[in-house]
């Protein structure tokens, strides 16, 4: 008890084991805290067999409210120890940390009790296994893809409002064609739209489906349609990557996180971006 006391008045050794990986027993806390997390997405996936017996549910419930506990504590001691606590708790991890140890709480209402299982959030958590592992091109990889991602964004959500407004006016046409034929399950604008998605999209479920030669001449445009669909937004997020990639170091700064970096360093220490 008294090294644990210890431990929490010593906020930068205590930082050290919980936020990084590079002592021997950051390392071990984090393996430790992987491990929790595999046992706990394992206990979710037999509990909600058909097959499992009650006996074996009940130890695996009583199981996941202990981990919940380890790691609802693992939280405040994050936010506890870390240099800027709010910066924490507002990035990407904080936010999945938060969002893994709430819903076994929250289950705890009637009202809410299926919600307990959107603690399977808490696989994110395994993507840490290449800080720990050092595998630096792989966080490199992740981050480029993460920082394309969100350059592209206001790109992407234009033209997501390009798509919606388009499947509106599809669906309404589709509407138009098939709609006072008799048998058609086109009845009215809602569900053509819901087509328009399904079919756009490639999906295909085929539940909806034109009886007239123009509606199926229709039909076939939209789906050679919902190909250049699919493939604009993955053209746009590529470019945005080809551009982060040609981004080279500035003075003594890291070209994707801003900090500093040494000039013998091969990769970021702290987003783990090549050099």
């Amino acid at each position: 008890m008294k090294t644990i006391l210890n431990l929490l008045k010593d906020k930068p050794r205590l930082y050290r084991i919980v936020a990084e990986s590079d002592t021997p027993a950051g390392k071990t806390f984090d393996i430790t805290v992987m491990v929790a997390i595999a046992l706990s997405l394992i206990a979710a996936f037999i509990e909600t067999r058909p097959t499992t017996n009650e006996l074996l549910k009940d130890i695996l419930t009583v199981m996941e409210y202990v981990l919940t506990v380890f790691f609802t504590i693992e939280y405040i001691l994050r936010i506890y120890c870390y240099p800027r606590p709010k910066e924490y708790a507002l990035s990407f991890f904080g936010i999945v940390d938060l969002l893994a140890t709430l819903p076994l709480y929250l289950s705890l209402i009637p009202m809410l009790s299926s919600v307990r299982y959107l603690y399977i959030i808490r696989a994110f958590r395994l993507l840490r296994i290449f800080r720990v592992l050092k595998l630096f091109n792989y966080i490199n990889e992740g981050y480029l893809l993460m920082e394309s991602i969100r350059l592209s964004l206001r790109k992407i959500l234009v033209y997501f409002l390009f798509v919606v407004i388009l499947v509106v006016i599809i669906g309404t046409l589709m509407f138009i064609i098939e709609g006072n034929q008799p048998g058609s399950d086109f009845t009215d604008i809602g569900t053509s739209i819901y087509w328009a998605i399904v079919t756009l999209t490639t999906v295909g479920y085929g539940d909806i489906t034109p009886v007239t030669a123009i509606g199926r001449f229709f039909s076939g445009v939209v789906m050679v349609l919902g190909y250049t669909i699919i493939a604009v937004p993955t053209g746009i997020v590529s470019a945005t990557m080809i551009d982060e990639t040609n981004r080279k170091v500035k003075g003594d700064n890291c070209p994707r996180c801003g900090k500093k970096v040494d000039k013998k360093d091969r990769y970021c220490r702290n987003c783990g971006e090549k050099l």
